[in-house]
């Protein structure tokens, strides 16, 4: 099920897809029917996560829904549809109400509003489900881009992350008055 923006697709990384994207670059684009661009994978996204989201859809089919996405521009005029970054949710609510998000975008995107755009692209389908109460997301406390980023969809900075080093950012669902 994509989740479709004003420029982007996030479509999901499915078993299928992973699978292509550990045997390379040209099999993940023959997978998803788009371009990867030669400075594939984007910052901090690895075959160790990769491998990791794999796993998790192996184990439980709720993945594909609240599971890793590849964000895809759509095609302007004489463009194609290319990759731009990765990301997504790690994994479905707890029973906290809560769900993790993450994204990057590949460097020659960046600076072009498109993390922020998918960022908007999860929030929304986070609280589309009434058992989401709140959406988190961890960064480093030196990455000023993403941090921007979450402040700019409605994140606020609630204090230490899961690991040394990281800070995490909470976002509320928005009561109807």
């Amino acid at each position: 099920m994509p989740i479709h923006t004003a420029r982007l697709s996030l479509l999901p990384g499915t078993v299928r897809v992973l699978e292509a994207e550990l045997a390379g670059r040209e099999a993940l684009a023959a997978a998803l029917g788009v371009d990867i661009p030669e400075s594939w994978p984007p910052p901090l996204y690895d075959a160790d996560a990769m491998q990791w989201m794999l796993e998790r859809l192996e184990e439980n089919s709720e993945f594909e829904v609240w599971g890793f996405r590849y964000f895809v521009r759509q095609a302007e005029t004489s463009e194609s549809r290319v990759a731009v970054g990765a990301g997504g949710f790690k994994g479905p609510p707890s029973s906290d109400g809560s769900v993790e998000i993450g994204y990057s975008v590949l460097p020659e995107f960046q600076r072009q509003g498109l993390a922020t755009e998918a960022t908007e692209g999860l929030l929304q389908r986070a609280f589309e489900d009434p058992g989401v109460t709140h959406v988190l997301a961890e960064t480093l406390p030196d990455l000023a881009p993403s941090i921007g980023v979450l402040e700019k969809t409605g994140f606020v900075i609630t204090g230490e992350g899961s690991e040394p080093g990281v800070v995490r950012y909470e976002h509320r669902r928005k009561e109807s008055l």
